[in-house]
């Protein structure tokens, strides 16, 4: 898929310096001037992506937590973690792929790693349900807890969902009662637990795998009770009011840290 198409609207500018740049370099014959030229610009670029990045509102703090470009829980486990073995299956009814699970080395640690994934091409997203859980995803992260649990291994969360999935399937399995058993597994479960929003954290779909010693947030993820369309659509009967909403359910992670919903703001 074309990059232009994940492009938002207030990168414009930054974009715009950045195909110049790119021009510029691939001029055949370079002169000093034009070196100078894509010197300035790209520092005038980390500028701007410091300006702009640093004023967001809370919209377009939604639009960059759902970018679809945005690190995910796979990258990080490649990124971060070493010898990440997957644990598969809920032993109940399947594997939800919307949840991955599995030991992994943190430097010198052995921890558990719990993560909502997306998915990066269509097919994996129609796989994972976009990030959005069935009752099989929770009860695949409660038994890989409870085994963390019998090793003493701390249990490391990332947290990425509009919400849990809202069809039928869903709900005739369970999926309240899933979250609830989660909530309360992981509020008893005598081994450290660390959540961290790393895109969006929407309502009980969050909540799910949420619960944890230490809670952090992404500078640009947002942590909610309802998506901003949900909210919307019940306070004004329409999902056009979506910016007022995202302002409303002050969402963001820094009004997340003021208002004690959260321990830390990752920057």
């Amino acid at each position: 898929m074309p990059a232009a198409l994940h492009r938002l609207s207030f990168e414009k500018p930054i974009y715009e310096l950045e195909d110049r740049i790119t021009s510029l370099d691939a001029a055949a014959e370079k002169t000093p001037q034009m070196r100078e030229e894509s010197r300035q610009l790209r520092r005038q670029v980390s500028d701007m992506k410091r300006d702009v990045f640093g004023k967001l509102d809370e919209w377009q703090i939604v639009e960059v937590a759902r970018h679809p470009d945005r690190p995910m829980t796979s990258d990080y486990l490649s990124l971060v973690f070493d010898e990440f073995v997957e644990l598969h299956g809920d032993k109940t009814f399947g594997d939800d792929r919307a949840i991955l699970t599995g030991f992994a080395k943190l430097e010198r640690y052995k921890v558990l790693v719990v993560g909502q994934q997306k998915g990066k091409t269509l097919k994996e997203r129609n796989a994972c349900h976009f990030g959005m859980c069935h009752p099989e995803a929770y009860r695949k992260a409660m038994a890989k807890m409870r085994l963390a649990a019998k090793y003493g291994l701390p249990v490391i969360c990332l947290i990425d969902t509009p919400g849990a999935y809202p069809g039928i399937g869903a709900e005739e399995r369970g999926i309240s009662q899933s979250i609830a058993e989660s909530m309360f597994l992981m509020s008893q479960l005598p081994t450290p637990i660390i959540c961290v929003v790393i895109g969006e954290g929407g309502s009980g779909g969050a909540l799910g795998i949420g619960v944890g010693d230490k809670v952090a947030v992404m500078e640009h993820a947002y942590y909610s009770v309802i998506p901003p369309e949900g909210c919307a659509g019940i306070l004004w009967k329409s999902g056009e009011y979506k910016k007022e909403a995202a302002r409303a359910l002050k969402l963001t992670s820094q009004n997340s840290k003021r208002l004690g919903v959260i321990d830390d703001v990752i920057y």
